[in-house]
Parts: C-alpha cells; structure tokens; sequence
C-alpha cells in the first residue's frame, strides 16, 4: 500500500524503493563483539593467504631466473638444461606436497624440559618421521590472553618467520592446539651466556670481544628488519655446539618504524619505577656499592630471578623504565650492560631489591663505577660508557658502523666471525645433552596419547581467532633438493638455484602456510 510519501507500508515496516539491505550506510555497531573477532580474523586469513601465494609466486621466478642465468654461465647445453628443468618440477612437486602437510604436536616425541618461563616451557623434541632434534616452545593460549601477551608471540613468530639469519635462532615450525601454541625451532645445545658467566665468573677481554661481537651482529640483523628486541640479556644468548653465539626469546620484540620510538603503556615490569626513582636512602651506602655478602647471594638466585614472571631488570635502558620515547638504541644499552657483566662480573646496576636497581639505573651518571679489581683496558672502560649513556650521545643509535668503528674492537674480523673458531667450546656429547642447561622437574607427566590436532578443524573458537595466521613451516629448499642431484652439474658452491619451476606449470600453493588454508581430507 501506497503512503503517498513514496514509502511502501507494510505493516510498521516503511520501506524506501531506493533503500537496499546491502546499503554501505548500514551501522555495524549492532554486531556482535563476536562476529566482529570472526570477521577481522577472517581479514587476516585472506590478506595471509595472497600475501604468502604472491611472495611464493615471486620467489620461484626469482629461482628459475638464477638457475638460468647459472646454466648459461656454466656452458650447459639446451638439452641438459631441459633436463634439470624437468628434475627440478619434479623435486619441487615432491616439496609442495610435503609442504601441505599438516604439522602437529602429535609429530613430535617430547623429550626433556631445558627451559621454563612466565607464560610456559622450553623441551628438547625429536620428530618421529626423521628423529631430528629440535627445542620445542610451548605457550598456554589462556595465559597469553589474560596476561596480554597475544601481540608479543604474534612479533616473535613474525620476527622468526621473517628474518632468515644464521645470528638468531631458526624457526622450522609453529602450530597451535586448542590449548597451546607451539614453536618448533633448532636445539643449541651450548647453554647460554648466562650459564657461562656463572661458570666462569668473569670473561677475559678477549672472550667478551668476541661474544660482543656476534652479540652486536645479532641485534643488528633484527634491527634491519626494524624490530626493536627489548629484552637483551645474557639468558637470551644461546650458544650452538661450535661455541658461536645466537639471539633467542623475541617475546617482547616490537615491529617499530624507522623513523618512530615506542611511546605507549609496556608491560613490561618496572616495579613502580616513576615514583620510586627519586633520592637514596642513607642505608644504601654509597649508591652504586654492594656489599660483598649481597653480591654473592644476587649471584646465587640469579636464575632463579630469570625464571620468575617479574624477570630481571639489570639490562633495562632507563629510558625504558621511565617509560619515555625510546628506540632500537636501547638494545645497545642492554648490550653494555652484558658486556660490564662480563668483564667485573656482575651487571653494572644489580641490587637484590629490584626497586633500588631500577633507581640505580636512572641515577646512572652517579652509579656508574668501576671498581679496581677486576682491572679493564682503557678502551674496554670507553665502550662501555659510551653504551650506558644518554641516548644522544649512545653509540649504535647512528649506526652499527659507529659501534664496529671502536677501538677495542681494531682486531675483529667482522666478516669472518662466524667462520673463525669460536672464543669458547662448549662440552657437548651428542645430539641429546642437556648438560649445559638448567636441570627442571618434569611435572605434567608424560604427554597425553590422544591426538590433539585433527586434520581440519571446522570451526574456529573465539579463542582461536586471538591467533589466526600463527601456523608456520620453513620452505628449506635447499634440505629438500640433497638427494635430487639436481644442481650437480652447476658450480658446488651455488646456493641461489634450487627449486625451480617451469613457469607455465607454477602450481598455486604456497611454501608458507597460515592457518586455516589447509583443505579437508577427502
């Protein structure tokens, strides 16, 4: 019926004719908190997808065109060169196949724990298909949640995923139950820094020179990615079986733009730092002595601090503390702070009471001493107060070129570090020592039989959504092609050919899989 108006009356319900349901003006504040988590989750899953179709796209023609030029280069005749090619699609239909295969927590034998933090484990694993071994990270999904966490294992898987150096810890895979999120990463079976220095006490200059060194091209090779670490202490510098030294545990890390500091409410602990930070009491001797006693114990429960959902603060830049504008530089303060630690044998601010740490490092330009014995070089001495500094005046926030420029560094071989023999060998003794870790209770008991991942969830449960695009497997082209023979006929030392494709039979799959794209079984 007509309302004379132009509506059409049907009821109480007036309906314009040039009105649609799929009207843009529609307001969407009457959906749901829940439909809204689902519908940016699925926002994620398909930019993922073609993110990861598109860089996989490339990166096979990048292949093809380098296997090309090399088989031009090396005087491979037409017919050889059809050959590889034929060898190659083969080989790389083999690998993309293995590649849609869904990796789970039912694929590993779990084996002793070596690590424990505030939000889970770390477990030596073995793969039961090729009896790798591997450490396994393993994070309760609740306790990201409620302890807001789910941005920081989002970074590091990103950051692992990304950054392909052989400075930082390796990434294989990552998964989730609907329980746990899993990192599958390589097994460095030295121990870290932390458990180095305990032994040791304290490094010679040389043995620090070197370890700052790797240390310093290891945060330099997340800081090219424009990530910002945050959390650079000795725990965190893992060495392998040969002595060299590796960064691990990105949970704080941040991706921070350019030409952009940090500015915003951390969580990370500063135990009331702002209002804390003001004057010293008259029990506190002369600010930055502590008692020989008080050391000695700081010594004693050091790792048990480093355990503890509070952490250390001893590396933290204080500018971070007073929670102002800050940068990648304060990674080089933490790096200061370690190498003090390593050269008089405890870090340059320690105290057993977090508080008067946190207002040792803020008051750092009258804390800052060197005692006489143990005696440093003069460019050690320099280094590090050029480290523990003001921002402004701190060397690496113009660039690592500046810190490899110092002279206490005149006799690094940067390019060779990691070629050279390593300052340090740690006692390994086969591919299951743990020896060079701390020894943890194992007290879950052995992992459950049931499986725990299927092959194809159906839905996905509002918690799940918190971690689409988690799911990770490394496209180790290279692994893959060993046994192929086909790069036998090029130069050895090739490592840009691998697995090429013939363009025109490119299969639409990707090396990268984000969760939830794979197909159900049929």
């Amino acid at each position: 019926m007509d309302g004379g108006d132009g509506t059409v009356r049907l009821g109480a319900l007036h309906l314009k004719p040039d009105r649609s349901v799929f009207d843009s003006g529609v307001d969407v504040s009457v959906s749901s908190p829940v439909t809204r988590q689902k519908a940016a989750a699925a926002k994620q899953f398909i930019e993922n997808h073609y993110k990861n179709y598109l860089q996989g796209l490339q990166d096979r023609k990048d292949r093809r065109r380098a296997l090309q030029r090399r088989a031009q280069e090396a005087q491979v005749s037409n017919e050889e060169q059809e050959e590889m090619l034929r060898n190659l699609e083969r080989r790389e239909t083999e690998f993309m196949r293995l590649q849609r295969r869904k990796i789970g927590i039912d694929d590993f034998e779990q084996l002793t724990v070596i690590g424990k933090g505030a939000f889970g484990e770390v477990r030596l694993c073995r793969a039961k298909d090729t009896g790798e071994i591997f450490a396994m990270k393993k994070l309760k999904k609740s306790e990201m949640l409620s302890r807001g966490q789910v941005e920081h294992v989002r970074s590091e898987r990103n950051l692992l995923a990304e950054v392909d150096s052989r400075c930082i810890v390796k990434l294989f895979y990552s998964f989730q139950d609907s329980d746990f999120l899993y990192l599958i990463m390589e097994y460095l079976p030295g121990g870290d820094i932390m458990t180095l220095l305990m032994r040791e006490d304290i490094l010679s200059e040389d043995v620090a020179r070197f370890y700052i060194a790797e240390s310093i091209l290891a945060i330099h090779s997340i800081h090219q990615h424009n990530y910002v670490h945050r959390d650079i202490k000795p725990d965190n510098l893992i060495l392998d079986k040969n002595g060299h030294l590796k960064l691990s545990d990105f949970g704080l890390c941040k991706p921070l733009d350019k030409y952009s500091n940090l500015l915003e409410n951390e969580d990370i602990s500063t135990q009331e730092v702002a209002n804390e930070s003001g004057g010293h009491s008259a029990s506190d001797r002369p600010p930055w002595l502590m008692p020989k006693e008080k050391l000695q114990q700081w010594k004693r429960n050091r790792r048990a601090l480093a355990y503890s959902t509070v952490g250390t603060l001893d590396y933290m830049a204080p500018e971070v503390l007073l929670k102002k504008g800050y940068g990648m530089e304060c990674d080089w303060w933490s790096l200061g702070a370690i190498m003090y630690e390593m050269l008089i044998g405890y870090p340059p601010f320690c105290s057993d009471d977090p508080r008067i740490t946190c207002r040792k490092i803020i008051n750092w330009k009258t804390c800052l001493k060197f005692p006489e014995d143990p005696k440093i070089s003069s460019e050690a001495e320099d280094l590090i107060c050029h480290l523990l500094c003001d921002v402004e005046t701190r060397l690496g926030t113009r660039g690592v070129e500046e810190l490899k420029a110092h002279p206490w560094f005149r006799c690094t071989q940067w390019d060779l570090l990691y070629e050279l023999e390593a300052a340090y060998k740690p006692t390994v003794i086969g591919d299951l020592d743990t020896q060079n870790f701390e020894k943890f209770p194992d007290l879950e008991g052995p992992p459950s039989t049931i499986p725990s991942v299927g092959p194809w969830r159906k839905m996905l449960t509002s918690k799940d959504t918190n971690f689409i695009g988690f799911t990770y497997k490394k496209s180790d082209v290279l692994k893959s092609l060993e046994s192929s023979g086909t790069d036998m006929k090029l130069n050895e030392s090739s490592k840009a050919a691998s697995l090429i494709s013939l363009l025109g039979q490119i299969e639409l799959e990707e090396t990268v899989i984000s969760e939830g794209e794979q197909k159900p079984e049929t």
